[in-house]
């Protein structure tokens, strides 16, 4: 089982290191071992942890951090980012319950918000299932770099408070 907490300047190290090893199988689908997840040092994420403006929710199983996201907002609109999932914990629905948990805080933090967007690699099969599945639609690819295509996915929202979608 895990918990899902905010998380706090204190892990930065944590999340550093969670960050690093649940993208090194994405680093090495595309040959590539600069990307940003494994470049991005420690006083990025610590800025970020310190930055009221950014939500960055951690799931937490005993003691240790096993995935972790990352979101903003600015207007209307929400981005989320980073969702990392320690590898030996894969397929237990931590990736999925950050991600809930995420808009859920986001949508309550910004009431207005009218759509979230992210972005995942095209050859990430698995992640564009879950962000399907989540209500997410593709709008368009971005070739970042010979070998990197990024899928950008949005999900639009109704007004908080609004009557839920007939079934």
């Amino acid at each position: 089982m895990f918990d899902i907490h905010p998380a706090t300047p204190a892990d930065a190290g944590e999340l550093l290191t969670l960050q690093r090893a649940a993208f090194v199988d994405e680093a090495q689908a595309y040959g590539d071992p600069f990307i940003l997840p494994l470049t991005e040092g420690l006083d990025r994420i610590d800025r970020l942890l310190r930055d009221e403006d950014v939500l960055v929710l951690k799931a937490v199983s005993g003691a240790r951090i096993v995935g972790a996201v990352r979101a903003s907002a600015a207007g209307a609109h929400g981005v989320i980012g980073r969702l990392a999932v320690a590898p030996d914990q894969r397929r237990r629905g931590i990736a999925r319950a950050l991600l809930s948990a995420v808009e859920e805080e986001l949508r309550s933090r910004r009431p207005g918000l009218t759509a979230l967007t992210l972005f995942t690699g095209a050859q990430s099969a698995d992640q564009q299932r879950l962000y399907r599945e989540r209500g997410y639609g593709e709008t368009h690819r971005e070739r970042v770099a010979d070998h990197l295509v990024m899928v950008h996915m949005r999900k639009e929202l109704a007004p908080v408070g609004a009557p839920a979608e007939p079934v």
